[in-house]
């Protein structure tokens, strides 16, 4: 089987195949982002954050286009396709209207005689490692803001995403980016430590597990590079009290089950306060029974979509079964499909063992986790013992009791009354192994900047 190519998980079809790179086609690459930089750093930021706003228009012409691509790629609806591309376009927009005033230098107070102020700089070639969960909006986010700043971006995909990657290249040099500034890497695993190692490479961004994480870290400290590291959760949303517990079950599940289950920060494990918990779990297994395999290119009401690729779906269901074999219930859901599709249905999990091994294991797929609890110690000791940090939200009719215990979370993103506040303004990123950086908002933009102090004596 081709490395990178177009695979209907629907189908297990392969629709579409790319060549890997060679070594000297890697080493082109390099030469042409560090070229595309020397050219790129020197435009005014007003010029770029122009370019970078005709990238955010040329998504919202094509989006029809553009979420076919990543529908078929890795299978989520179109209906999520289309949401996914007008928020790459929103990132971009954001950037290119926002990015010039997030980087302004600004004098600071000095004791020694003179002017001390602080630039924003860019740095040089940095690469990007994405998944393929958001195939635009994970690169949307990362690119969008170095753009600005005036660094060039080398981009590896996840191996079924290489359509959308080079989708991305061709309307940034559409837009007016040098040639090389974006570049869609084909490369094996071997290859990106060369790249990472070359002198050329100033910064490294990695969305993915806590084991490619862990990997692509080593091998940026070993290099001496900066980088940011998303790695995912097990987040949990956390409901003390509901005057409608039919209606919070239901906003839980859709949320649990958006994009196959497969997002970094979805509300993972549901701790639910004992006086609700009954209603809570019984919602949630009438909203799972009854749905049926759908194609994610026309899908109906009741019906699902399949996971990112036939691995996946087989990796979920070998958790679910490792979890109900060490004492865990499934409720409702949890059917592998026969044949190459990748498709699995939306589960109902209750009763994790607290000292089991699932109980630690981030389920990426659409599998809603439940856990009871009896006061809100017990909810907020629950919610944090937990390797991973990224988000988490509390629920509760009184905001101020909510207002407490989300102050407690040991997360990088903590919610009242809300499960995930997402926006391009709305800064990114988690703690513990759930990795470091920020990405979007006003913080995206200064991870891989040159924070220059330039000082001019009296």
């Amino acid at each position: 089987m081709a490395k990178y190519r177009v695979q209907n998980p629907a189908t297990g079809d392969i629709t579409e195949t790319f060549a890997s790179a060679t070594d000297d086609q890697v080493q082109q690459q390099l030469t042409a982002a560090d070229a595309a930089y020397q050219e790129w750093k020197g435009h005014t930021v007003q010029h770029r954050a122009a370019v970078v706003r005709r990238v955010a228009g040329l998504f919202t012409e094509r989006r029809d286009a553009l979420a076919r691509i990543i529908s078929t790629e890795m299978g989520k609806s179109i209906e999520a396709a289309l949401e996914e591309v007008d928020f790459a376009a929103e990132i971009f927009n954001y950037y290119g209207v926002h990015g010039p005033g997030l980087v302004t230098e600004y004098e600071i107070p000095s004791s020694v005689p003179g002017r001390a102020v602080i630039q924003q700089l860019p740095l040089g070639v940095l690469v990007g490692i994405m998944p393929w969960n958001f195939p635009y909006y994970q690169v949307a986010r990362f690119a969008a803001p170095n753009l600005v700043l005036g660094n060039t971006i080398l981009l590896k995909h996840a191996d079924i995403c290489p359509r959308s990657n080079l989708a991305m290249q061709e309307i940034l040099q559409e837009a007016g980016l040098p040639s090389g500034g974006y570049q869609a890497l084909f490369t094996s695993h071997e290859q990106i430590a060369v790249i990472i190692d070359d002198p050329r490479v100033q910064g490294i961004s990695l969305t993915g597990s806590e084991a490619a994480g862990a990997i692509i870290g080593a091998q940026a400290g070993s290099a001496l590079k900066k980088c940011v590291l998303e790695l995912g959760g097990i987040d949990a949303m956390v409901v003390l009290d509901s005057e409608d517990v039919a209606g919070i079950a239901q906003a839980a599940w859709e949320n649990r089950i958006y994009n196959g289950g497969q997002v970094c920060n979805s509300n993972k494990r549901l701790i639910v306060m004992d006086d609700i918990y009954d209603e809570f779990v019984a919602e949630l297994v009438s909203l799972a029974e009854g749905l049926k395999p759908g194609d994610q290119l026309n899908l109906q009401a009741g019906e699902y979509t399949p996971l990112s690729t036939r691995a996946a779906a087989e990796t979920v269901d070998a958790q679910v079964r490792t979890a109900v074999s060490e004492g865990a219930r499934l409720l409702a859901g949890g059917e592998l499909s026969d044949g190459p599709g990748a498709y699995f249905s939306p589960a109902v999990l209750v009763d994790v063992p607290r000292d089991s091994g699932s109980y630690r294991e981030e389920i990426f797929g659409p599998v809603a986790t439940v856990y009871r609890v009896h006061s809100d110690e017990e909810a907020l000791e629950l919610a944090n013992d937990c390797p991973l940090g990224l988000g988490g939200s509390v629920f509760s009719t009184d905001t101020a009791r909510a207002a407490r215990l989300a102050s407690q979370l040991e997360v990088g993103m903590a919610h009242v009354n809300i499960i995930a506040a997402e926006g391009a303004d709305i800064p990114f990123g988690g703690v513990k192994r759930s990795g470091f950086g920020r990405e979007m908002g006003p913080l995206g933009i200064g991870e891989f900047a040159n924070k220059r102090l330039y000082f001019v004596a009296e």
